[in-house]
């Protein structure tokens, strides 16, 4: 999955954001972008939307989360410290399958 990068010991993770869903959901892979594509209930105002990013993805992950770039942008990347990238495709799929039950 060319989304995720090895970036030393830490991995950079690009992500296309939704903002104002009904809740925080990993909604799938976007082949022809590139990009995992995440649901959040924030709106783009303020920085709330990135600072759940942020929030959530460093409670799913247990790791240490950044945002690197598009800090304006629908498209992000982060990066998750420390984390190996088999075990963040390990923990998407897993997490992926749970938010599609819950629709």
């Amino acid at each position: 999955m060319e989304a995720v990068r090895i970036a030393g010991d830490d991995i950079l993770v690009d992500i296309e954001v939704a903002p104002r869903s009904h809740q925080f959901a990993l909604a799938g892979y976007n082949s022809w972008r590139k990009t995992l594509e995440v649901k959040i209930k924030s709106p783009p105002l303020k920085g709330k939307a990135n600072k759940e990013i942020i929030n959530e993805f460093s409670k799913l992950t247990g790791h240490p989360v950044e945002l690197v770039s598009g800090l304006k942008s629908q498209k992000k990347t982060m990066k998750i410290i420390g984390m190996s990238k088999t075990d963040f495709l390990q923990l998407w799929t897993e997490f992926e399958t749970k938010s599609q039950e819950s629709r």
